[in-house]
């Protein structure tokens, strides 16, 4: 190295790294695409490497930029973290940042975040629903703390990111008042849900699969009336009484309570499992941690 990194430098590199590309980068730190080009410029000639190659008209890391990018993850995250961490000392609060997937069942995510609720310091939560993917990659960029979701992740993912499953609950067929008295829990159950609407989760769901096998298992043929990719909506349309539709056991009661659904019959071999899912820090998020402590120990604010 021929002089002292300037940090300044190394920040825009991480930016258009960040961004995958100068125009990008530029519109996100308000400069002009000449700034930045003359900045990188700057930064490879004091550390005598090229940190980019040019590919058509996209920007792809050499071996040095992701080197590079490794350690500008690592110094930029942490700053960041940092100001969070200042404003939340003056605020009194920790600031929790929670993806929630959009198949996930909302009374599912509360319980998960429970134990937010109940630290000895206020936690400020801020919550986002989006697909599985979209957080995830969010996740590996440090935009969130946390995600709350009902698969793991992948063993041969590339992002540096870790699944911890905090429960898993049977299942059980809900509907209102109105098909639970026409599909009532007798001794013919569950055949005598064939024919009958339901309301599943969409086929990319974790969960559907499962459902599927057990229709084939037990020579259930249901009128699928309606297949959601957002769980809360499907159990709009529960509670409207469209169908009849799945429900984590352990939520039973609270389903009727909120959808007025009420348990048909229990599916003990179909089980749905919850995630959360962390990234890789240099320091902890103490809610997050607070989260996987109770699931490990089986606390109630963890289910």
């Amino acid at each position: 190295m021929k002089n002292d990194i300037n940090y300044r430098h190394l920040y825009y590199f991480w930016v258009v790294a960040k961004e995958g590309g100068i125009t990008r980068a530029a519109e996100r730190l308000g400069l002009a695409v000449q700034t930045i080009s003359s900045q990188l410029t700057l930064l490879e000639q004091s550390l005598g490497k090229t940190m980019f190659n040019q590919q058509g008209r996209r920007l792809v890391l050499t071996e040095a930029g992701r080197v590079a990018l490794n350690y500008a993850d690592q110094i930029f995250l942490l700053g960041e973290q940092l100001q969070e961490a200042l404003n939340e000392a003056d605020s009194g609060r920790i600031r929790l940042t929670v993806g929630i997937s959009d198949s996930l069942p909302k009374l599912s995510a509360y319980h998960m975040l429970e134990v937010a609720t109940q630290m000895t310091r206020a936690v400020r939560l801020v919550c986002y629903e989006d697909n599985f993917e979209a957080l995830l990659a969010d996740l590996a960029l440090h935009k969130l703390d946390v995600v709350l979701t009902d698969r793991e992740v992948r063993a041969s993912s590339a992002l540096k990111v870790f699944s911890h499953q905090l429960f898993e609950s049977e299942m059980v067929v809900v509907g209102t008042p109105a098909l639970a008295e026409r599909y009532h829990d007798g001794d013919d159950f569950p055949a005598n849900l064939n024919g009958a609407p339901f309301l599943l989760p969409a086929r990319n769901n974790a969960l559907r699969g499962k459902l599927d096998e057990w229709f084939v298992q037990h020579h259930v043929r249901p009128d699928i009336v309606g297949e959601f990719e957002d769980n809360a909506l499907l159990n709009t349309f529960g509670r409207r009484g469209l169908g009849l539709f799945f429900a984590p056991a352990e939520l039973a009661t609270e389903v009727e309570e909120q959808f007025g659904a009420v348990r048909i019959g229990k599916v003990p071999s179909v089980r749905e499992q919850f995630y959360a899912i962390s990234n890789d820090r240099k320091i902890k998020h103490p809610v997050v941690e607070a989260i996987l402590a109770a699931a490990q120990k089986g606390e109630p604010g963890a289910a």
